[in-house]
């Protein structure tokens, strides 16, 4: 890992040391579970899905430094992919996501049972079975450009409720997830409108702001007290004081896929932008153009740095 003294632009978050959670108490590295002996629902919380999203690894280094401890049931802190994250250079942020292919794209049967390997499908084969016994998740990310903080809490009514149920941040987007490959919190049961098991992702915003540690300690705050796994004096001492923000939902309908490396957008957008007008011009994918479906459309996630073949931007409905 290297911090370096010639760190990108921007870069004001760097890692810290986890190496003191290498061992946990799961026979999988990284991964520590604390069983309060109690009945109680096995909550979870993990970081570094993406070895560039340091806020994660931040925010639950803050909670074992604070001696968190559940007074009902089990609490999960996890570190997933620890290869990537050793891998970060501040002067090239951004190469740390994964080491030979992302981690959150590997969740279904047939790609974790399959023949291929890599280091991220090592690692993932290795906590399957940890995420396969958890009651609820709460997946911690970060995202490549300045944006506003966001839960997503994927396609079911019980996502969407979790979400309600955290609170913060104030955006949640319900969507179906990546083509490419199934995301962690659409893993198994998490995804299952017959099962009670629930799974919210939250975006902390800029990978390298160190605003999104603050908002990555008080989302994990805000679920742990929902389900009732921590004392409310641990969450008193901890969560930041202030008046909730009635929450936006927004409900994605589309994704506009890059076909050209010549795409570019009409303008910078930020994220969660509502063009109120049908078939606004927001981009050019060499000479076609990409405009609103349909009207009062709301921009989800704008890509940093189009790719072909890569998501340029979300398109949702307010929900």
């Amino acid at each position: 890992m290297n911090t370096g003294t010639e760190a990108h632009p921007g870069v004001r978050l760097l890692p810290c040391d986890i190496s003191a959670y290498r061992e946990g108490n799961t026979g999988i590295e990284y991964i520590t579970t604390f069983d309060s002996g109690l009945p109680g629902p096995h909550v979870m919380v993990n970081a570094l899905t993406h070895g560039n999203e340091l806020c994660g690894a931040h925010a639950l280094t803050y909670l074992f430094e604070n001696d968190v401890r559940p007074v009902r049931g089990r609490l999960t802190l996890s570190f997933a992919n620890v290869a990537a994250y050793e891998t970060f250079d501040a002067a090239n942020p951004y190469a740390s996501r994964f080491v030979d292919e992302d981690f959150n794209r590997l969740w279904d049967q047939s790609t974790l049972e399959g023949s291929r390997t890599s280091q991220e499908l090592t690692r993932a084969r290795a906590m399957r079975e940890v995420f396969g016994v958890v009651d609820h998740l709460l997946d911690i990310h970060s995202v490549d450009l300045p944006q506003p903080a966001m839960l997503l809490a994927g396609q079911r009514a019980k996502g969407r409720a979790l979400a309600a149920a955290i609170g913060k941040p104030r955006h949640v987007v319900m969507d179906r997830g990546h083509d490419a490959g199934k995301r962690v919190r659409d893993f198994a049961a998490f995804d299952d409108p017959e099962s009670p098991s629930s799974a919210c992702l939250v975006e902390c915003g800029y990978h390298f702001h160190t605003e999104a540690t603050d908002i990555a300690i008080e989302t994990s705050l805000r679920f742990l007290r929902h389900l009732g796994v921590v004392s409310d004096s641990f969450v008193d001492a901890h969560l930041p004081q202030g008046d909730d923000e009635p929450q936006v939902f927004v409900e994605v309908t589309d994704a506009v896929t890059i076909k050209s490396d010549e795409f570019r957008f009409v303008r910078t957008f930020e994220g969660f932008e509502t063009l109120p007008e049908e078939s606004t011009l927001i981009a050019h994918d060499g000479n076609h153009p990409i405009r609103t479906p349909y009207p009062d459309c709301v921009l989800v996630m704008p890509a940093r740095e189009p790719m072909p073949g890569k998501t340029a931007v979300r398109l949702g409905r307010l929900a």
